[in-house]
């Protein structure tokens, strides 16, 4: 961690312990939501650069990293999407952006509708748009099985490069020293959402400024679901990294910056 880092912590916030990272500490507050298999620590790289204009904090999703987790929690999108709206109102955090990448991106859309919330900004990085009647997610649930199984065994670096060939060692080490901490029931219940959670009729319903950043070269949001996002939310600015997977800042991290400059008013790639 870097200069940026400050703490992490735990806060009981919607009924359970939720553990989360903060940095920089200064300017407006923002909440950064991981994807399924991503605990917090794992997004630090890009909280350091977010912590430069923004009070950021990264949270641990139930279920992953250091949060609570179990057979006892509901790993469903309403429990996750309340965990984000609960949080912020247990720290006091309000007008805050709200940015979530591909599993958190669906939880934020749906934490925007709940009544309680006090979101200022939305960013969506490449959000799954699945659903009932819709496209599959194109990861295969057993690639993720596979790469938590080898994490829990041990397994070597070049055993996990496989799974993340273009990745810094690292970041491969990063990767395989957190992922055990991931619930499996928590990754089944979330990938099934993707294929059953309907976020589409939430979309309407997002009043605040939202921003879509697409990857280019990921597969999960075509052009025609941009087309879409933008019939359901007539207002909401979109922005694509062309040169990027689905993990966009390990593919090309500045220009993720790039792509949310201008919504986020913040020269973010300086």
């Amino acid at each position: 961690m870097d200069d940026a880092f400050l703490y992490g912590a735990h806060v009981q916030a919607n009924g359970i312990r939720q553990h989360y990272l903060r940095y920089g500490g200064k300017g407006a507050p923002l909440i950064l939501v991981p994807g399924i298999t991503s605990p917090a620590i794992t997004w630090g790289f890009v909280a350091e650069r977010l912590a430069r204009h923004f009070d950021t904090y990264v949270l641990d999703v139930r279920g992953r990293g250091i949060s609570e987790a179990g057979p006892h929690l509901d790993y469903g999108i309403d429990a996750c999407a309340a965990d984000i709206v609960e949080f912020a109102a247990a720290l006091g955090l309000r007008d805050y952006v709200l940015m979530g990448h591909s599993m958190g991106g669906r939880f934020a859309i749906r934490a925007a509708r709940n009544p309680k919330s006090s979101i200022g900004k939305i960013v969506l990085l490449d959000p799954p748009v699945g659903g009932p009647g819709r496209r599959p997610y194109p990861i295969p649930f057993e690639w993720l099985q596979k790469s938590m199984q080898a994490a829990q065994r041990g397994a070597s670096l070049e055993e996990m490069r496989a799974f993340m060939p273009t990745w810094e060692d690292r970041q491969i080490r990063l990767r395989a020293e957190w992922l055990p901490t991931c619930d499996m029931r928590a990754v089944e219940i979330a990938y099934r959402g993707f294929h059953e959670d309907d976020i589409h009729s939430d979309l309407p319903h997002l009043k605040m400024p939202v921003l879509l950043v697409a990857a280019g070269k990921g597969g999960v949001i075509l052009p025609e679901d941009e087309a879409e996002f933008k019939r359901l939310i007539p207002t909401i600015q979109i922005e694509r990294v062309a040169n990027a997977g689905h993990l966009m800042p390990w593919d090309d991290f500045e220009g993720l910056f790039r792509a949310m400059n201008a919504f986020l008013g913040k020269n973010l790639s300086a």
